[in-house]
C-alpha cells in the first residue's frame, strides 16, 4: 500500500520541481511510512510513499522499463501479479523485483493501455510514457484505492488524496458549492466531485490520460456490462462459494502479517471462514478484531467472539468510548473534506488495534451492494406497494403523524423503523427509489436551512443527479440489481471505500475486501436479483453458499451496520463541541447555514423530540473542516 503523486507540464521541455513533488509526496506519509521514492523528469514527475507488503526488500518505486522510458507508481496490490508476471516473462521483459506492482509496468508496455482488462486487484496506478509524452493512470472497478487531480496554470498534479494537491499553491481551494450541496444531501460528495472546485476524483473503473496539455477520463469496466445468466440455486451457490474461496486466498497473500476485521455479520464471517480454510492448507494462525460498545443495541461483539471461537482465531477486542471530542478533531481534518459517515471512528479505532499485530486486515466490505444486504431495498419496495394501493395524501398524513413520535435511544427499534420510513416517503422524490432512505437534507429542509447567498448560488443545481444517472445508466430491467449498480457507483465507492481508506491507512493499515475482487464482481452481476434477495430473505444466495460453515444465529441475523450511538452522545458527551462548533457567530461567519434554524434542530435534538444527529454532525464536520483548510491561519500559528 503506497500513496503516490504526481506533476505533468503544459510545456514537455520544462523540468519538474522536485521540491514541489517532494512535499506532495510528503503530506503521504502515513500511507506508506517504510519507504519513500521520486523520479524528475522533464515534463512530468511522479513519486511515491510505500507501505511494504510484497517483496519488502527490493519493491522500491517508482519503477521503470528496460530502456528508461516508461515510469510507474502504484498504491494496491494486484492479485493475479504471478499470472502476469510469468506471460510477460515469456515475452522478453525484465522484471527488478518481485513486487506486484512492478507486473503493470511491463503489462502497460505489452498491451497499452488495455492491459487493465487483464489486471486483477485493488489499485491506482500513474504511469509517464516520456516516448508518447502522455501520462495515464487509472483506479480499480470497485474504488477501493483513491485517485485525485487538479488542472493547474502550468498543467496536471494528481494524488491519492486531496492534502497533497493543496501542497501545490497553485491549486485553488475555492469551494464547490454544489458540492457543498450535496454532501449535505448524502454525508459525502459522490464523483467526480470533491468541495474543491478546482479538484475532481477519479470514478472507480475509469482511466485518465494527459497528452499535450488535453485531459481525457474514460470508463474501462462497467458492471451494468455484464450479462446475466440463468442460474440454478444450487449452481449459483456453488459458483460463490469456490469464487469467493479463490478470492480470499488470493488476497491473503502477504510478506507481512495479515488479519481480519470481524463484526459478526454475515459478510466478514464469511471472509473469516474462508480464511480458516486456506490458512488449515499452510498451517497459519487467522487473527480477527472487533470494536463494541457499551450501548448493548449498537454492541456486535458477542456475535464476533461466536465466529471467532467456532474458527479459532487469534481475536481481539476494543471498545468505542463517547469521549471522542480529540479523535473528532484529528480525523476531520485528516479526511481533506467534509465527510459525516460516523463509522469512521470505529473504523479507525479497528485499525489502530489492528495496526498493532498486522499491516494487512481483510474486512466484508462489498457484499451487501453485490448481494442485497441493506434495509433500503425492503424499503423502496413497500413504498412502492403502498403507493400503489394508498393515496398519495394518505401516506403524506402517516409521515406527519409519525413526526410527532419522538424517537427512541436504541440504534433501530419499530418507531425509529416506522419514523424513518415515512420522512423518506414524505421528503424525497420517488424517482430516487432507495435513495429516499439514503439522503439526509430534504429539498423542503433546505428552503429554510441555507442562507439566501447559499440558495441564490444553487439555483438550477440538481443534488440528486448522481443517483437519477447511475439509475439510469443501467439498462436491465431487474430492479434490485439496477439498484445494487448504483449502490457499487456511488454509495460503496464513495462513502464506504473512502471511509475504509482513508481510517485505514491513517493508522498505516492495509485493508482488502474479497468481496470486490473481479471474479467476485463478475459473478455477482451475472446473478439475477432473486437469488440474491428472496421474499423477506435478503444475501439469500451467499447465506445458502455457506450455510454448512456459520452457526444458524448468524445466518439469520438482521444487517445491524458499523454505526455508533452518535444521537445519544450530541446530547451528552459531545454535546459541548457541538455548541462549540455550530454556535450562531459562527454559522453567521460562515455564510452557508441560518443560525436560528440550526439552533432550533440543537434544541429539539437535545430535548428529545427529535432526532437530528444526521444533519447536526454533518454541520460539525462542515465547520471544523472549514475552519482547518480554507480559513486563513491564525497569526502566530
Amino acid at each position: 500500500m503506497c500513496g503516490i503523486a504526481g506533476i505533468v507540464a503544459r510545456d514537455p521541455e520544462r523540468p519538474t520541481p522536485a521540491d514541489r513533488l517532494a512535499a506532495m509526496v510528503a503530506t503521504l506519509r502515513h500511507r506508506g511510512p517504510d519507504d519513500a521514492g521520486q523520479v524528475a523528469l522533464p515534463g512530468a514527475g511522479l513519486g511515491m510513499r510505500r507501505l511494504s507488503i510484497i517483496d519488502v526488500a527490493g519493491g522500491g518505486q517508482p519503477f521503470t522499463n528496460e530502456d528508461g522510458t516508461v515510469h510507474l507508481v502504484g498504491n494496491g496490490e494486484i492479485y493475479n501479479h504471478a499470472e502476469l508476471r510469468a506471460d510477460l516473462v515469456a515475452h522478453g521483459h525484465v522484471f527488478r523485483s518481485s513486487s506486484d506492482i512492478e507486473a503493470v509496468l511491463h503489462a502497460y508496455e505489452a498491451w497499452g493501455t488495455n492491459c487493465l482488462e487483464r489486471i486483477h486487484g485493488m489499485f491506482a496506478i500513474a504511469l509517464w510514457d516520456a516516448r508518447a509524452g502522455t501520462l495515464w493512470a487509472a483506479r480499480d472497478r470497485a474504488g477501493e484505492k483513491p485517485l485525485y487531480y487538479a488542472e493547474t496554470p502550468d498543467g496536471l498534479v494528481i494524488a491519492s488524496e486531496i492534502k497533497a494537491l493543496l501542497a501545490c499553491p497553485d491549486v485553488s481551494r475555492e469551494v464547490d458549492l454544489e458540492a457543498l450541496d450535496q454532501f449535505l444531501t448524502y454525508e459525502y460528495v459522490p464523483s467526480p466531485r470533491t468541495i474543491f472546485a478546482a479538484i475532481r476524483r477519479l470514478p472507480a473503473a475509469h482511466a485518465l490520460t494527459w497528452r499535450a496539455g488535453e485531459l481525457k477520463i474514460a470508463p474501462y469496466w462497467d458492471a451494468a456490462a455484464i450479462a446475466p445468466r440463468n442460474w440454478s440455486d444450487d449452481d449459483a451457490a456453488a459458483a460463490l462459494r469456490e469464487t469467493l474461496e479463490r478470492a480470499v486466498e488470493r488476497q491473503m497473500m502477504s510478506d507481512v502479517p495479515l488479519g481480519a476485521f470481524l463484526s459478526g455479520g454475515i459478510d466478514s464471517s464469511v471472509v473469516v471462514a474462508c480464511m480458516r480454510e486456506a490458512a488449515q492448507r499452510t498451517n497459519s494462525p487467522v487473527n480477527t478484531f472487533s470494536m463494541g460498545f457499551a450501548d448493548g443495541s449498537y454492541n456486535e461483539l458477542p456475535h464476533a467472539r461466536l465466529i471467532a471461537e467456532r474458527f479459532g482465531t487469534h481475536h481481539r477486542e476494543g471498545m468505542v468510548q463517547p469521549d471522542i471530542a480529540a479523535l473528532f478533531d484529528q480525523l476531520i481534518v485528516h479526511l481533506d473534506e467534509p465527510f459525516a459517515d460516523v463509522s469512521l471512528f470505529p473504523t479507525y479505532l479497528i485499525s489502530t488495534i489492528a495496526r498493532e499485530h498486522v499491516t494487512v486486515a481483510l474486512s466484508g466490505d462489498g457484499g451487501d451492494e453485490l448481494f442485497g444486504g441493506y434495509d433500503t431495498y425492503a424499503a423502496d419496495r413497500l413504498a412502492r406497494r403502498l403507493a400503489a394501493v394508498a393515496p398519495d395524501g394518505a401516506l403524506r398524513a402517516i409521515a406527519a403523524a409519525a413526526a410527532h413520535l419522538p424517537p427512541r435511544e436504541q440504534k433501530k427499534g419499530l418507531v425509529n423503523k416506522l419514523k424513518r420510513f415515512t420522512a423518506g416517503i414524505a421528503d424525497a422524490p420517488a424517482d430516487i427509489g432507495h435513495y429516499r432512505w439514503m439522503t439526509y437534507v430534504s429539498p423542503e429542509a433546505k428552503r429554510t436551512l441555507y442562507t439566501p447567498a447559499l440558495r441564490d448560488a444553487l439555483a438550477g443545481a440538481e443534488s440528486y443527479r448522481p443517483v437519477r444517472d447511475a439509475l439510469g445508466a443501467f439498462g436491465g430491467g431487474d430492479l434490485l440489481n439496477r439498484q445494487l449498480y448504483t449502490d457499487l457507483r456511488i454509495f460503496l465507492s464513495d462513502d464506504i471505500l473512502v471511509k475504509v481508506d482513508r481510517m485505514s491507512m491513517a493508522a498505516s493499515l492495509e485493508t482488502r475486501a474479497p468481496f470486490l475482487d473481479t471474479e467476485v464482481l463478475e459473478l455477482a452481476g451475472s446473478m439475477p436479483g432473486h437469488l440474491k434477495v428472496r421474499g423477506a430473505e435478503r444475501k439469500f444466495i451467499l447465506k445458502r453458499a455457506f450455510a454448512d460453515r456459520l452457526p444458524a444465529s448468524i445466518l439469520r441475523r438482521p444487517k445491524e451496520g458499523f454505526s455508533i450511538p452518535m444521537k445519544n452522545w450530541l446530547k451528552r458527551e459531545l454535546a459541548p463541541l457541538m455548541h462549540d462548533l455550530l454556535s450562531p457567530e459562527r454559522l453567521a461567519r460562515r455564510g452557508w447555514i441560518e443560525p436560528g434554524a440550526v439552533a432550533g434542530r440543537i434544541a429539539e435534538h437535545t430535548a428529545g423530540r427529535e432526532n437530528h444527529a444526521h444533519l447536526l454532525f454533518s454541520l460539525m464536520a462542515l465547520e471544523r473542516w472549514a475552519q482547518a483548510t480554507i480559513d486563513p491561519p491564525q497569526s502566530g500559528s
